[in-house]
């Protein structure tokens, strides 16, 4: 099943050559969609994936597998390789980056702040080997865009939960994610695109506590 928000490629027409039910709906935001989708589902297990994202072979014979015999389970997790420009990273902030996408119909919910959902299960969760792959960014320009929408739309969240940011606030967050992505999570190890994306998560986690420290007038 594909819930299409407007796309103006053929990705509907694929779905549908492909035999899956596609419903069209109007953009309510991250978790508003992804509970829709949850809603929509049909089946006994939902898997959840977004437009650029997949399973491995790997993942996939994973999956089958745990939903066959699930052994108490109502979810899976799954480890999220990002790809970068190219390159796979397993090193700093995007990597293992698991992700919970697998769960039993009606045992979870799609929660958390837009743009940063999260699939919170009702029961056991239990870890799978393989990767979920994903391309965020197609290019430096799409990553740039990226980080000044999202980081507009944290703030915003942040901002309607009635957190505050202080004026140290956007430089130390952005100082404290590249330290633990380079130092601690050796995000060098993945070379120049490794770096790259430390220094660009820095880049947006001190812009949105900008925003957030703007929103009040300061």
């Amino acid at each position: 099943m594909l819930v299409d928000t407007g796309t103006v490629d053929d990705t509907a027409e694929v779905a549908l050559r492909a035999g899956a039910r596609v419903v069209h709906a109007a953009w309510p935001g991250h978790v508003a969609q992804k509970n829709r989708a949850l809603a929509e589902a049909v089946r006994g297990w939902v898997l959840s994936l977004d437009a650029d994202e997949w399973l491995t072979p790997e993942a996939w014979e994973q999956v089958r597998s745990a939903i066959a015999t699930p052994a108490g389970a109502v979810g899976f997790s799954l480890p999220r390789c990002n790809h970068w420009l190219g390159t796979p990273l397993r090193h700093g902030r995007w990597y293992p980056d698991r992700k919970v996408r697998v769960v039993r119909r009606g045992a979870g919910r799609w929660v958390g702040d837009d743009p940063h959902d999260q699939l919170q299960v009702d029961g056991l969760v239990r870890p799978l080997p393989g990767d979920i792959a994903h391309v965020p960014y197609r290019s430096l320009g799409e990553h740039l865009r990226t980080i000044d929408r999202y980081t507009e739309i944290a703030a915003r969240s942040l901002g309607d939960r009635g957190v505050r940011a202080r004026l140290w606030d956007p430089p130390a967050h952005a100082a404290l994610h590249w330290i633990d992505a380079v130092l601690f999570r050796s995000a060098w190890r993945d070379g120049v695109p490794g770096m790259a994306v430390a220094t660009l998560g820095a880049a947006y986690s001190g812009l949105k506590w900008w925003r957030l420290w703007r929103r009040a007038g300061r």
